[in-house]
């Protein structure tokens, strides 16, 4: 087993190749996703770009190396690169404070507001908790409200003291650093990064990728077969997870990276600048897979495993699609595989093997089983807890009251306002600006209503609880969907 690889030569990678080739065609052609697109650069070269498969299932139009992908969170080091070429020109610095760059952002706690730089929200330890803002997002709020209500959100732990995966913190933490600018974030993402590049496929806006007419579609399993049936359009949180674009294109991001921010003889991003987004400044514990220490630097995974110092990030959208990109820089070698499926472990996998073929010229285990099972059970104790919960309805249960006892308006400032109606003799609940989300309601027992606010998993029921106030009329709900950070009790408006 490798443990410290410092140089690899090109007869190993190229001989690791077309193993990598056949696994690739058979993961599409088992069925394990609908559709790849690998790159791999090793010293400085592009020594494998290639697409397998459909970019929707039902389709026959094959995946390539210019199809795009959007690629979820491996948006975030992408992000950090472009903030990198900004530190490089002195328009902003890592340590630059949030309070200074974008005044008006706010924590929940006055001290960590006013000590916040760019550094902690790329290094996930503002004491955010994970997914709040995302919630926010799944109803249909903008950007700038999102980022305005995180004030709100008590913290899930002391400032720099924790890691929680934050993409509305990133997200700031981005937006920030491009504001001396005078500009957006998806315009200095272009100049300073995609145009340089020549990544004429890749944005930051969702509007490019549909504009794409090679692009992929996201797919999740329906009846055990892959179908492209939801859309995700994540312009809200682009910086964390909103960037779309081809193998072809990252490719030459990947040179740049390894390249410490050269790129075809020319200086783009100050190595300085670059390299210190890499150091370990959070402990994450062990790799579920591979064992690795793993540690979050700004925007990136770092990881000391079987093949020595390894830099990387993993996206995923759970409702279709997943991506990884993984660098050795001792070796000068970086593996990217875009998928357009979910639950899937295949670029894990694929990528785990080939590094496995090129360091030790054999497959130390075989990693396809391990990420696809990690991948497949994602969602496996939220399910497992909603149908211990609400899989059998009480028998008999208690009566509902008269639906007019639970109508009306409901409110708090996170989520803003609900408002609950009757429809035809079922209770229904919209949240979001405009009411823009609506979920229909099942009667369990009592005041307890069911409703399936999750796209991805169509089936799993989460609660809608009224409390019930001493006029015989709710006096408050709770939204479970929208409560993960005890956001989502809202009390009766009028």
């Amino acid at each position: 087993m490798a443990t410290h690889a410092q140089t690899l030569s090109r007869d190993k990678v190229a001989a690791a190749l077309p193993a990598l080739d056949a696994m690739a065609r058979k993961a599409v052609d088992s069925g394990g996703v609908p559709g790849l697109a690998i790159v791999v650069v090793h010293d400085d070269a592009v020594v494998y770009l290639k697409g397998f498969g459909r970019r929707d299932a039902a389709k026959p139009e094959p995946v390539d190396a210019d199809t795009v992908f959007q690629i979820a969170s491996l948006s975030k080091p992408v992000s950090a690169t472009v903030v990198a070429a900004l530190v490089g020109e002195r328009v902003v610095r890592w340590e630059s404070r949030i309070a200074d760059l974008d005044p008006a952002f706010r924590l929940h706690d006055a001290y960590p507001t006013a000590q916040l730089t760019v550094r902690d929200l790329f290094a996930h330890r503002s004491g955010l908790p994970g997914t709040a803002g995302d919630d926010l997002e799944g109803i249909g709020y903008d950007r700038a409200a999102v980022l305005r209500r995180l004030r709100l959100v008590p913290p899930l732990s002391s400032f720099r003291a924790g890691y929680s995966y934050s993409n509305a913190g990133l997200t700031e933490g981005a937006v920030a650093a491009a504001r001396p600018t005078g500009k957006p974030w998806e315009v200095v993402a272009e100049e300073k990064l995609f145009a340089p590049l020549g990544m004429t496929s890749t944005s930051a806006r969702h509007a490019d990728f549909v504009a794409r007419a090679n692009r992929a579609e996201l797919h999740i399993r329906l009846d055990g077969a892959w179908a492209a049936r939801i859309k995700r359009n994540p312009d809200v949180q682009a910086p964390a997870g909103g960037v779309s674009a081809s193998a072809r294109d990252l490719a030459q991001w990947m040179r740049l990276v390894l390249a410490g921010g050269q790129h075809d003889g020319k200086r783009l991003i100050a190595a300085d600048a670059l390299a210190v987004a890499h150091a370990p400044l959070t402990a994450r514990g062990t790799n579920p897979v591979t064992g690795g220490a793993s540690f979050y630097g700004m925007g990136w995974n770092v990881e000391f495993g079987r093949h020595g110092l390894a830099w990387g990030h993993a996206g995923a959208f759970s409702v279709g699609g997943r991506s990884v990109v993984t660098f050795y820089p001792k070796a000068n070698l970086a593996i990217l595989v875009l998928a357009n499926a979910f639950p899937t472990g295949v670029p894990e996998g694929l990528s785990d093997s080939f590094a496995d073929l090129a360091f030790d010229g054999k497959l130390e285990k075989d990693w396809m089983k391990p990420w696809d099972d990690a991948y497949a059970g994602l969602f496996g104790p939220a399910v497992a807890a909603a149908k211990a919960a609400y899989g059998t309805p009480p028998k008999p249960p208690t009566p509902a009251m008269a639906l007019a006892a639970y109508t009306g308006r409901y409110a708090n400032a996170f989520v803003g306002d609900a408002v609950v109606a009757d429809s035809n003799g079922v209770l229904t609940v919209s949240v979001g600006p405009g009411g823009a989300h609506t979920y229909v309601l099942k009667h369990f027992d009592r005041d307890l209503f069911l409703c399936f606010a999750s796209p991805e998993l169509p089936d799993l029921p989460s609660a809608v609880r009224f409390a019930i106030g001493p006029d015989g009329k709710a006096s408050a709900v709770t939204i479970e969907a929208l409560d993960d950070w005890g956001m989502g009790t809202l009390k009766r408006a009028e």
